[in-house]
């Protein structure tokens, strides 16, 4: 078990800069009614849910390559594509995380009731293969090797949290940190082996990306970007309003609204 730390630091955020003029050229819009969950891989090609919670991947300028459709109906809570040659899905309804290939074929599936009394809130998928899950029930972060079918990390939360009421949103593993999203409080920042580091006060957020040495998020001016070691922060300006959720790789920016998603070149 990997202790909660007591006196790790909360981070302090220096005063915003506004990057000037960024350019961003719309190259696609595809159609897709309500939106949910997406996500980048490592080749800069998207996925991203629809309506009826199938997954659907398009290449990096927007062009519709593979669909996934699950034999059961459920809610896509999260979709990880980051791994090398896993593609994430948790559906938080049926708690259950389902793994596919880059083709969108299943290749496996947990589900957690199988292992754990609790509500699993969000989950993701680190680099080992391993899956980092947070237990809403008992508010402890736990890491689960599907290989030997048991936990090899749990730690706990509620010394972190206090008398706060949290409310998780989103998991994920990047560069040998974890980040879990609270959107009441801000996000707490792990080292890989779940002992807790920093807590970054960024509020009100549901999803997070990150693009380099940068962490970014949608706010109410645009994107913001953080760096992960200077500390430093930036903004830029949406072409468009109505986003829900933007990820960007290193030369497209996908925009997700209720009415679709619009692929621009950056």
């Amino acid at each position: 078990m990997a202790p909660a730390a007591q006196a790790a630091p909360v981070v302090t955020v220096p005063a915003n800069t506004k990057a000037a003029g960024s350019t961003w050229q719309l190259l696609r819009t595809i159609a897709l009614a309500q939106p949910g969950p997406a996500s980048l891989d490592r080749r800069g090609n998207l996925y991203v849910t629809d309506s009826q919670n199938n997954l659907r991947q398009y290449g990096p300028d927007g062009q519709a390559l593979n669909t996934y459709s699950p034999p059961l109906p459920g809610h896509t809570a999260q979709v990880e594509a980051w791994n090398t040659a896993k593609v994430l899905v948790f559906y938080d309804d049926r708690q259950q995380a389902v793994l596919l290939d880059r083709f969108l074929t299943p290749i496996g599936e947990v589900r957690w009731p199988d292992y754990l009394d609790g509500q699993v809130r969000a989950a993701t998928l680190a680099p080992d293969d391993r899956y980092w899950l947070l237990n809403e029930s008992d508010l402890t972060l736990r890491q689960f090797d599907a290989a030997q079918k048991r936990f090899t990390i749990t730690t706990p939360l509620d010394l972190l949290i206090g008398r706060t009421r949290p409310d998780f949103r989103f998991l994920r593993e990047y560069q040998n940190n974890l980040y879990l999203v609270d959107r009441t409080s801000g996000i707490y920042v792990f080292d890989n082996l779940g002992n807790y580091r920093k807590k970054l006060p960024l509020l009100g957020l549901s999803y997070v990306g990150f693009r380099a040495d940068e962490l970014y998020y949608l706010a109410p001016d645009g994107l913001r970007f953080f760096h992960l070691y200077t500390l430093a922060e930036r903004a830029v300006p949406l072409p468009v309003a109505g986003a829900q959720q933007v990820v960007v790789s290193d030369q497209y920016a996908y925009v997700v609204s209720a009415a679709g998603i619009q692929v621009y070149k950056i």
